[in-house]
């Protein structure tokens, strides 16, 4: 049975950083690439960053990019998100999702497994 556990979310001020996990277990991680999506009250699920399998490259949303940074052990079956300068805009729910495929990486229906979500509350 796969499982992704997201943890860290919280209230933040604006400026400020977190550090979001999400713990793997019933797959062979390092065979995945991961993602990181966000939900925000009334909009679509939206695309934030990838890390690919092999190699580890990573793409960003441009709304992000240069604030955010995803990173992946593959002894410890997680992955991260480092989330600094963050903004009101930035509130949502955050998703971790994995991809057994090699694709572009940066929409929900590639991703086969998804976690069950943590909330990021980013006051002005």
């Amino acid at each position: 049975q796969v499982q992704l556990v997201e943890s860290g979310g919280g209230v933040v001020q604006a400026g400020g950083s977190l550090r979001l996990s999400c713990a793997t277990s019933g797959l062979t991680f390092r065979l995945y690439a991961m993602g990181w999506f966000r939900q925000a009250p009334g909009k679509e699920r939206e695309f934030v960053a990838t890390r690919k399998q092999s190699g580890g490259r990573t793409s960003y949303a441009d709304s992000v990019k240069g604030r955010f940074t995803i990173s992946r052990d593959n002894l410890k079956n997680t992955v991260y998100l480092q989330m600094d300068s963050l903004k009101p805009e930035d509130t949502a729910v955050y998703y971790c999702a994995a991809d057994r495929d090699y694709g572009v990486g940066t929409t929900v229906n590639e991703y086969e497994y998804w976690g069950q979500g943590t909330q990021v509350t980013v006051s002005s």
